[in-house]
């Protein structure tokens, strides 16, 4: 039996700014910041205060519902702030870090001899737990529910998206080591599923069961994957881990050190030479857009992550936990006069109608952040179900969502979906709704009511 996943549904979208395949290190942040916004559905409780010392790898805030997960600082240096929010809720813990930096050593560790409960403890001790997320609910996994299989993507088919060829080069080892520990916490298997005329490092790994991927997009997207390999049903679990994630917990495992280094992508129309950089979890985007010919002046947005998916940040933001791209696009606040009425050359469409993108089929677009339209009631089109291969209705499970009618979401596949599987549909709304928005809130409103 083939292991080859072939995706039809979808949407192919070319822009201009694509990372080349070169790398050099981004320049030394001064500063490092971890968010709790970035792990949903964790409440932090902190371990340090303003003017303690850190080592990288150290904790810095554990989960209140579950103490056991840690996460840690990516760099070693003073806490210098810790802002707060409404109802005194933290927004960061903000990190100065040293010139020299030193590793909390958390020790080798042997995941060959290791048992299953030995693995479970080192990673959420050192940190790495954070890594590893579940589905249902795509919230960081309960380390007390043991999933039926372990998926990992390392095929990115987002527009822009970091090529994880390229990212992965060189960590073979670290990946091997990574991939030896998963197969320890599931009684199920690991698929790893890599791009079909790809030259993946984790092509080779030994103990996963390979899944080779061709397709438009999301067809790198791990929900995806999953549908189509190994769907989540009522009361089953399966953990995810980003391809590159796997590097920081691979060197933990065979160094004891946990590196937050990551090699990130700075891609879009708005950058004069995109290419990759070697930087770290948290780091400041000014070090890496900025003297990498990004214009200060210019009207854009900066996304940590890709363009679908990703978080507008400011210029003195940071790169979040979960991020290997920057994207740096035009601003798209102008608006064209009667603009709905006449041909259109320069946008993506699935409509044929008034838009003739489908005449130039390998055209690279200088896409801007315009909506081209304002929020509206769903309208009955059928363009969700061309772009989205998941064996699911979309609009149903959308609207179940909205009126929060949990047997429906339930019964629909809301316990394999995540936000960013309604990326695309989202992108082609006429109606201009807000799809990942919707199903984060009832994902969210799923976990509190069933857990």
């Amino acid at each position: 039996m083939s292991n080859d996943i072939k995706i039809k549904k979808g949407l192919e979208i070319k822009l201009k700014g694509v990372a080349e395949l070169a790398k050099e290190n981004a320049i030394i942040s001064n500063f490092y910041s971890v968010r709790p916004e970035d792990f949903h559905s964790v409440i932090p409780k902190l371990t340090v205060k303003v003017g303690a010392k850190v080592k990288a790898g150290e904790p810095i805030f554990y989960d209140k519902s579950n103490e056991a997960v840690k996460f840690v600082s990516p760099v070693s240096g003073e806490i210098i702030d810790i802002p707060r929010g409404e109802k005194r809720r933290i927004l960061a813990v903000k990190i100065q870090a040293d010139k020299e930096q030193t590793y909390q050593d958390n020790g080798k560790f042997n995941v060959d001899t290791a048992k299953a409960e030995d693995v479970k403890a080192h990673l959420l001790a050192s940190g790495c737990w954070p890594f590893i997320k579940q589905r249902p609910y795509d919230v960081i996994a309960n380390p007390e529910k043991a999933p039926k299989a372990i998926f990992v993507s390392a095929y990115a088919s987002a527009p822009l998206a970091a090529d994880l060829d390229f990212t992965l080069q060189g960590k073979e080892a670290e990946l091997q080591a990574a991939i030896t520990a998963l197969t320890k916490l599931t009684e199920g298997k690991v698929h790893v599923s890599v791009a079909k005329n790809g030259k993946s490092p984790l092509a080779n790994v030994s103990g996963a069961t390979i899944h080779k991927v061709s397709g438009p997009h999301p067809s790198g997207n791990v929900g995806t994957q999953i549908n189509k390999i190994d769907p989540v049903n009522k009361g089953e679990v399966v953990w995810t881990v980003n391809a590159q994630d796997l590097v920081i917990i691979g060197e933990l495992l065979l160094t004891g050190k946990f590196n937050a280094e990551r090699v990130v992508a700075l891609a879009g129309s708005s950058v004069k030479k995109p290419r990759y950089f070697v930087t770290k979890l948290g780091a400041e985007v000014a070090s890496v857009i900025y003297d990498n010919g990004v214009d200060k002046n210019d009207n854009i947005r900066i996304i940590s992550g890709n363009v679908l998916s990703g978080k507008q940040v400011q210029p003195d933001g940071f790169l979040d936990y979960y991020s290997n791209i920057i994207t740096v696009i035009p601003e798209g606040n102008d608006y064209e006069f009667f603009g709905w009425n006449k041909p259109v050359f320069d946008k993506v469409s699935t409509s044929r109608a008034l838009t003739f993108s489908w005449l130039s089929p390998n055209k690279k677009y200088d896409l801007t952040t315009n909506t081209n339209g304002e929020h509206r009631n769903f309208v009955t089109t059928g363009t969700y179900e061309e772009v989205f291969p998941l064996d699911i209705y979309p609009m149903q499970i959308l609207k179940a969502c909205l009126y929060e009618d949990l047997d429906e979401m339930e019964a629909l596949g809301m316990y394999e979906v995540a936000p960013e599987d309604f990326a695309l549909t989202e992108f082609v709304c006429v109606s201009k709704q807000p799809h990942q928005e919707i199903i984060r809130k009832g994902l969210d409103l799923m976990l509190k009511e069933i857990g």
